[in-house]
C-alpha cells in the first residue's frame, strides 16, 4: 500500500529508535507532526528554530541516539544556522530537515521568488551529509545515509531538505529493515592495537584515564567506570565532561581545576583518552600540566576518527573505532590480572576532599548582593541525586566549575562552542529525554537565560519538572571584568549593563510558571526544594554580588590558558 514521504520518514527514523522531533509544525511539516503525534511520539514546538536545535541536542545527549529538528523553508532554516554550527561544533548527531519550495520553483530564473533561499548552499560547509530528496523513491536512501553519516566516524549533524513538491507524494516501500542491515553498528579496534594498549596498562605505575564527553553521550559510561575500577586509576574529567560516573566519585577529579587533577596528570606514565578531542581545554596533552612528565607518559586514545589521530600530540597506540566497543575489549582482559592502585593514588583522594573542604571553609557569607560562590554553593548543596544539571552562562559558569557542590552524573552545557542561550533548551530536552522522571535543574546568568526566555512557555506546555535558577548581575558579567581588566576601572563598559527592574519571577508568572524573587543566601536552597517539590517550571531569581561576579572569577588563569591565541607557538610552547 503506497505510503506518503513523510510517514515513512517516520518509520525510517523509528526503526532507529527515535521517537521525538522538535520543530515549529509550518505547512511542509504538519503532516509529519501529526503523523508523529498520534503515534504517540514526542512533538515539541519551541518558540524559536534556533531553541528547537538546541533541545534536540540535549535529547540526543541523554538517549544516545540522532536527534530529530525541523524548520520551514526561507527564515525557519535561517533561523536554524546558529544550533548547526553548534551542532558541528560540539560532535552533536542531528539531522536538520529543511522546507523548500517545490523543484519547479527551486529551478526558475525569476527573481522576486518569496520565502526562497539556496539551503544548501548556506549549510553545506557547516555539515557532515546534505541530501535532497527530490523523488519520493529516493527517501529510503537519502534518510539512510543521514543517519549513516551522523552516526559513523565523529558524530556530526545532517541536512535533509524536503521540497513541498515531494514530501507528500507516496510510494510502494520495501519493508523496514533493522539498522545493522545499511550501516555500521559496531567498530572493535584491531587486536594487535589492543594487544598494545593491554601491554601499556599493565606495566603503568601511575595511569590515568582522560574522560570526555564523548563517554556519556555514548552512553557507556558504566562501562568506563568499570574500566577505571579494574585499571585502578583516578579519572580526570575534561571541562566538557564533566559528570562523575555513579560509584567513582571518590576518584574523580576536574583536570586543571583541582590539585588532584594536576598532581594526578603530572604524575602520571600513561593516559588513556577517551571521549575527548584532546583540545585546548585539556592543552592538548601535551603543554601545562602534562608538560613535567611528557618524554616519560605514554598514551592510548580511544577515538573513532583515525584522521584525529596524532594531529595534536603523538600517540603511542591508537584505538580506532567506537568507545562502546573499544572499552569492553580492554575490560575483559584486565578483570583476570587486577592492578593495585598507586602509592599517590589515595594521596590524591585525600587532596581532592580536602581542597573540596577547603572551598566550603572559604566561601563568602552573609553579603547583600550574594556572592556568586555562595550562590553556587547554596543552589547545588541539596540537589537529589538524580538531578540532571544544565549550566549556563559565562563568570557563573567558571564559579560553578570551582564551587559546585553536586556531582551530576548527567550534565548538559555548551562547552566546546561557548554559545551563551543554551541552557533553557538544553533543560527543555533533557526533560523530554528523561521522560519527565529525572529533576532538571539550570543554573544560569541572566544575560544567558534572555536569549531564549520565551522557551519557559515550551516548559510550561509539556508541563516539564525544570528549575531555572538564575544568577543576576544585570550585566555581561564576563566581558565587565574584561572592560576592567583590559581598559581599567574608569572604563564606559558600552552596552555592558541593563535595567535593574528586570524581573524573572515575574516574566515566570506571565508564561504560567512559578517564579521566587530571592535575596538572601539561606533561602536559595529552600526555594530550590520547593520547586523541586512542586514538578512545575520555576525561575528563581537571585541577584548576586555585580562586582565579586565580574572580578573575582576562580581559576580564570586556567580558563584563560586554554586560548593558545594569547601565547606564540604550538603544544607544549603555547602553555
Amino acid at each position: 500500500m503506497p505510503v506518503p514521504v513523510y510517514e515513512r520518514i517516520l518509520d525510517l527514523l523509528g526503526a532507529e529508535g527515535i521517537n521525538t522531533l522538535f520543530g515549529i509544525p509550518d505547512p511542509g511539516f504538519i503532516h509529519m507532526a501529526m503523523t508523529a503525534q498520534k503515534r504517540g511520539w514526542n512533538v515539541i514546538a519551541p518558540h524559536h528554530e534556533q531553541a528547537g536545535g538546541f533541545m534536540a541536542d540535549a535529547w540526543s545527549r541523554l538517549t544516545g541516539k540522532p536527534a530529530v529538528c525541523f524548520g520551514t523553508q526561507g527564515p525557519g532554516v535561517a533561523n536554524l544556522a546558529a544550533a548547526m554550527i553548534c551542532a558541528a561544533k560540539e560532535n552533536a548527531p542531528t539531522i536538520f530537515f529543511g522546507g523548500q519550495r517545490s523543484r519547479a520553483a527551486y529551478q526558475r530564473a525569476r527573481r522576486g521568488r518569496i520565502q526562497y533561499v539556496d539551503q544548501v548552499a548556506n549549510v553545506r560547509p557547516i555539515m557532515k551529509y546534505v541530501g535532497i530528496i527530490e523523488q519520493a523513491d529516493q527517501c529510503d536512501e537519502i534518510i539512510r545515509e543521514a543517519l549513516r553519516q551522523v552516526t559513523a566516524g565523529r558524530p556530526g549533524p545532517a541536512y535533509v531538505e524536503l521540497p513541498l513538491s515531494v514530501i507528500q507524494e507516496s510510494f510502494d516501500w520495501p519493508p523496514i529493515v533493522p539498522p545493522e542491515k545499511y550501516r555500521l553498528v559496531h567498530q572493535a579496534a584491531g587486536a594487535v592495537a589492543v594487544a598494545q594498549a593491554l601491554d601499556l596498562i599493565r606495566r603503568a605505575k601511575n595511569p590515568v584515564l582522560l574522560v570526555g564527553q564523548g563517554a556519556f553521550t555514548s552512553r557507556c559510561q558504566s562501562a568506563v567506570g568499570e574500566l577505571a575500577r579494574v585499571m585502578a586509576c583516578p579519572i580526570l574529567q575534561t571541562s566538557g565532561g564533566g559528570m562523575v560516573i555513579e560509584g567513582m566519585e571518590d576518584r574523580t577529579f576536574a583536570y586543571g581545576f583541582s590539585p588532584a587533577g594536576r598532581a594526578a596528570a603530572e604524575a602520571s606514565d600513561l593516559c588513556v583518552a577517551l571521549g575527548t578531542e584532546l583540545g585546548e581545554p585539556v592543552h592538548m596533552g601535551i603543554g601545562r600540566h602534562w608538560a613535567k612528565n611528557d618524554a616519560h607518559r605514554k598514551w592510548i586514545y580511544v577515538e573513532r576518527d583515525a584522521m584525529a589521530i596524532g594531529v595534536n600530540r603523538p600517540i603511542d597506540v591508537p584505538l580506532v573505532g567506537d568507545l562502546r566497543d573499544i572499552v569492553s575489549q580492554l575490560v575483559a582482559p584486565l578483570r583476570d590480572f587486577p592492578r593495585s592502585p598507586s602509592a599517590e593514588f589515595d594521596q590524591w583522594i585525600a587532596l581532592q576532599k580536602e581542597f573540596k573542604a577547603g572551598l566550603r571553609a572559604a566561601v563568602p557569607s552573609g553579603g547583600t548582593p550574594v556572592h556568586p560562590a555562595r550562590f553556587i554553593v547554596e543552589a547545588t548543596k541539596d540537589l537529589p541525586v538524580d538531578t540532571v544539571l544544565a549550566v549556563d552562562g559565562g563568570a557563573i559558569t567558571i564559579f560553578g566549575w570551582t564551587y559546585s557542590q553536586y556531582v551530576p552524573r548527567e550534565l548538559v552545557w555548551n562547552q566546546n562552542a561557548g554559545h551563551l542561550g543554551t541552557g533553557l533548551p538544553y533543560a527543555i530536552g533533557a526533560a523530554i529525554a528523561t521522560e519527565r522522571k529525572k529533576p532538571v535543574v539550570l543554573i544560569t546568568g541572566d544575560s544567558s537565560f534572555m536569549f531564549h526566555i520565551a522557551e519557559l512557555e515550551t516548559a510550561v506546555r509539556k508541563n516539564l519538572p525544570i528549575v531555572c535558577v538564575v544568577a543576576c548581575d544585570y550585566a555581561w558579567g564576563l566581558e565587565v571584568g574584561v572592560w576592567r581588566k583590559q581598559v581599567g576601572h574608569d572604563s564606559p563598559e558600552t552596552e555592558a549593563h541593563w535595567s535593574h527592574s528586570v524581573r524573572f519571577d515575574k516574566i515566570a508568572n506571565g508564561f504560567g510558571a512559578s517564579g521566587e524573587y530571592i535575596q538572601q543566601e539561606q533561602d536559595i536552597a529552600p526555594a530550590i526544594q520547593r520547586a523541586l517539590a512542586s514538578g512545575k517550571p520555576t525561575v528563581i531569581h537571585v541577584p548576586i554580588d555585580p562586582v565579586a561576579n565580574a572580578m573575582e572569577a576562580p581559576n580564570y588563569e586556567e580558563f584563560k590558558s586554554w586560548y593558545t591565541d594569547f601565547n606564540a607557538g604550538y603544544g607544549r610552547d603555547a602553555y
